[in-house]
């Protein structure tokens, strides 16, 4: 009964910021490892984003210095603050747990850069 919900997503101009939520429920949220996860048009769906359960994070080279994932654990909720944005970040984002048994993914939420 794992239940992943993003939001957060919209259209917003290069160079500008977007903060992603992700709601999870049906899991011990605090002790699981997290991710941000993107998918393009055409491409695979690609890790942008880790944390762990103590707040250890890390990026891929394409986002490093411009996202920043972070976890409120009293509230469930996995984030990703996203600045100076490119058109090459245009995707659907999804979160994840990464180390839970099964594979859940949510619905997802559209980011579209562009001016």
């Amino acid at each position: 009964q794992v239940q992943l919900v993003e939001s957060g997503g919209g259209l917003v101009q290069p160079g500008g910021s977007l903060r992603l939520s992700c709601t999870v429920s049906g899991i011990m949220f605090s002790v699981y490892r997290m991710g941000w996860y993107r998918q393009a048009p055409g491409k695979q769906r690609d890790l942008v984003a880790f944390i762990n359960s103590a707040g250890v994070t890390n990026y891929p080279d394409s986002v490093k210095g411009r996202f920043t994932i972070s976890r409120d654990n009293a509230k469930n909720t996995l984030y990703l603050q996203m600045s100076s944005l490119k058109p090459e970040d245009t995707a659907v984002y999804y979160c994840r747990c990464v180390d839970c048994p099964g594979n859940y993914w949510g619905q997802g939420t559209q980011v579209t850069v562009s001016s």
